[in-house]
């Protein structure tokens, strides 16, 4: 069993659980095969009415997530069940809901190479050398990018040239994604969201891969994950596939700040574990491609920079969430 998050109760041997009792959190239940969001109390009608009482009462949240994760999987049509075929087993996908409604896998440490190999056709030179990087923290990362429905509810307003709920929010600068991040921190009351690192972002792009693209090196396949190659502006999230890890629209859609300064030649040197990127520079990072860029612009090591004050219709972010 892969660890918990401090302060995340567990379920006994035999019985992956774990649950946050907290209100205006979603309930998620998880094993090592799927992750199972309950979307209604149906399968508290089949309880008897003596542990309905006792579950009302006193045990409501803890009962029936233990008994619904035990039992659950026998009757599957009564909750939304989403099969993870992942390399690694990813276990489950955290869902704080008060501020922001965001949906976060957990991406466990690890080790990858990073950058391309430079007698590969289609590296750049500011992606060498290809350099082998440890990532020896966990951490969260959004399954979307943030979209623009999050973005008004933290906001306020909405900037982004195509307007959607459910789009990607664009428009923004990498100051822009600081004081969204900043206001969500203090709605939720801690410091925990961020942008991801410029490693964290390829290691889970690549979700277990050193292929061009997490799903192999043919560019005829990123039609079926990403939108891209002078599609019509953005379109909304999820709607295309994910990668092995669950995340999805890593690539396309809308180029996705980091946290890193930018330097071209930044490999070179980097430290081969947890690197953050220059202490300073002009410009900052920006990973993924967008909907405007080619397959080439679309690769798990490509690198975008701009000056972190500048806004574009194919320039949004991804959400980070450190563990307790």
């Amino acid at each position: 069993m892969r660890p918990w998050p401090e302060g995340w109760p567990c379920g006994p041997s035999g019985c992956v659980a774990c649950e946050r009792v907290k209100k205006g959190v979603d309930y998620i239940i998880f094993n090592k095969i799927n992750v199972i969001r309950f979307t209604s109390f149906i399968y508290f009608a089949k309880l008897s009415k003596k542990l309905k009482k006792e579950m009302k009462n006193r045990f409501l949240p803890l009962l029936f997530i233990l008994w619904v994760c035990c039992l659950g999987s026998a009757t599957p049509a009564l909750s939304q069940v989403i099969p993870y075929t992942n390399s690694i087993d990813m276990e489950f996908v955290l869902i704080p809901t008060r501020s922001s409604g965001m949906e976060f896998i957990y991406i466990p440490p690890g080790s990858f190479k990073m950058g391309c190999d430079p007698f590969a056709w289609d590296c750049q030179h500011n992606e060498t050398p290809e350099h082998p990087v440890t990532l020896t923290k966990p951490f969260y990362l959004g399954k979307y990018p943030v979209t623009q429905a999050q973005w008004v509810k933290i906001m306020g307003s909405n900037p982004s040239q195509y307007k959607g709920r459910t789009r990607p929010v664009e428009q923004v600068s990498w100051e822009d994604t600081q004081e969204f991040i900043r206001r969500l921190n203090q709605k939720e009351g801690h410091n925990r969201y961020r942008l991801p690192t410029e490693a964290e972002w390829e290691y889970a792009a690549r979700a277990g891969s050193q292929s061009i693209y997490t799903f192999g090196d043919d560019p005829h396949q990123l039609k079926n994950y990403a939108w891209y190659d002078g599609n019509d502006g953005t379109y909304p999230v999820g709607q295309l596939q994910p990668n092995k890890w669950g995340l999805y629209d890593m690539y396309g859609n809308v180029w996705e700040w980091v946290q890193d300064w930018y330097e071209e030649n930044y490999y070179a040197n980097s430290p081969g574990t947890d690197p953050h990127g220059p202490p300073s520079g002009k410009y900052r990072v920006l990973r993924g491609g967008g909907w405007f860029s080619d397959a080439n612009g679309c690769r798990s090591a490509t690198r975008g920079f701009d000056s972190p004050v500048n806004r574009n219709d194919n320039f949004g972010f991804r959400l980070a969430l450190s563990p307790k």
